[in-house]
């Protein structure tokens, strides 16, 4: 009888070992992720406009009908990038993710306090080749540290009712994501 409960016991943590190992790969293997699929329609360090998300369609996971959406795929190899986006009457958000979707950084216009974001996202490595400039303070310059040299940036504005949906798109369509001088 110990013996039965013995291999019962084994086949249950094999059992727990390959679920958990299968939980954790299966993501990685996926070719059809979020960032592949707007590898197709965004170029790299720009700003686009997603469509609006539909039952049956949509670029992004989980996307809210309420928001219009914009990206930017950015690529940290060739330098830091400067991001800025003014913000849409009612709220806007802007969200920082690696290659892998993960969330690292968020930032809403309550927060920024100002009408327009704006920040530089760079590697660590990057950020140390910054000189010390004593005049420049951390709340006039806002720095992002990415995690990867590769990610999504994703841009929201809220949407309040129809009538303003030209006010959020024109705010999203005014951002930029450009590689910074120097």
């Amino acid at each position: 009888m110990i013996r039965w409960l013995l291999w019962l016991w084994g086949g249950v943590i094999l059992g727990g070992i390959v679920h958990l190992a299968s939980v954790l790969i299966v993501p990685r293997t996926a070719t059809q992720d979020a960032y592949s699929r707007i590898a197709a329609v965004a170029p790299v360090n720009s700003v686009v406009a997603l469509p609006d998300p539909s039952a049956e369609k949509s670029l992004l996971p989980f996307m809210d009908p309420a928001f219009v959406t914009a990206v930017c795929r950015y690529d940290l190899s060739d330098g830091a990038l400067k991001l800025t986006t003014p913000v849409s009457p009612a709220y806007t958000s802007v969200s920082f993710y690696t290659r892998n979707g993960i969330a690292y950084y968020a930032i809403n216009d309550r927060a920024a306090g100002r009408r327009v974001i704006e920040l530089d996202l760079m590697t660590a490595a990057q950020r140390a080749l910054l000189p010390d400039n004593e005049e420049t303070t951390a709340a006039d310059r806002l720095i992002v540290e990415a995690p990867t040299m590769t990610g999504l940036i994703v841009l929201r504005a809220l949407v309040p009712e129809p009538g303003a949906a030209p006010l959020a798109r024109n705010a999203l369509g005014n951002a930029r994501c450009t590689k910074t001088a120097g």
